[in-house]
């Protein structure tokens, strides 16, 4: 689970604060274990400072902690304070932004060459798919990996992302999607024919950033067309 933690502190010295952040940032190179970092002036009082710092995790956190360097510089930025610094912990269980980012991972992941990585590392272990076009959900890794095998070795396919939405726990993607027909497909052999369709995935994500939940739409009848199989029904 992600993890943020606040630092408050009031100084009046903050150019020289801000050099020793940076300070810090370069003596930890390769080390830190910090993913991103904030650092915001209160409006009504102009030395009131407050730094968000993210981490992956709290074990992270704790480990960046015990960095020698940490230690080091908590200590000279305590000196530049007017005060103690404090600090807030908290585990984070909302993050649009992580929501949307795993998501075009995950098309990325299940249209890329070569051999399927793992998905534990995007989807939940109990991921829930919903596609109308089968006679039944997909649950769990190992159905929703046959799933993408499935698709992955009857094209030679690429997602293109057209538009992402976030609202809550949930990400709505319209996307395109491309493909090459290089194998069995629903019993239409391999024709190298180009098809294409547009669809409209809504994903529901935990508060890990896991996928946990999806519900697909999209243009079966015009994949079906552009690989001719609607050619005997048209006659």
């Amino acid at each position: 689970m992600t993890f943020v933690q606040l630092i408050d502190c009031k100084t009046s010295r903050f150019d020289e604060m801000n050099q020793l952040m940076d300070t810090w940032v370069e003596k930890t190179k390769g080390t830190r274990t910090a993913t991103h970092s904030v650092i915001g002036k209160d409006r009504s009082d102009a030395n009131h400072f407050v730094e968000i710092v993210e981490f992956p995790s709290y074990e992270e956190a704790m480990r960046n902690s015990k960095l020698p360097e940490t230690e080091t510089i908590f200590q000279e930025m305590v000196a530049l304070c007017d005060g103690v610094p404090t600090f807030t912990d908290l585990d984070v269980v909302r993050d649009e932004q992580l929501y949307a980012a795993n998501i075009r991972a995950f098309f990325e992941m299940a249209a890329a060459p070569g051999e399927l990585p793992p998905l534990n590392g995007l989807m939940a272990e109990s991921y829930h798919d919903h596609d109308p076009s089968r006679d039944q959900d997909a649950i769990g890794l190992d159905a929703v990996r046959r799933v993408i095998e499935m698709w992955r070795g009857a094209f030679d396919m690429a997602f293109t992302i057209e538009d992402q939405i976030t609202e809550g726990d949930r990400v709505c993607t319209r996307w395109t999607w491309n493909g090459t027909h290089t194998g069995d497909f629903m019993g239409i052999p391999a024709s190298g024919k180009q098809a294409s369709m547009t669809g409209a995935t809504i994903f529901r994500c935990g508060e890990d950033g896991k996928i946990v939940e999806g519900w697909w739409q999209y243009d079966r009848l015009g994949l079906m067309a552009g690989l001719g199989a609607l050619d005997a029904l048209e006659g």
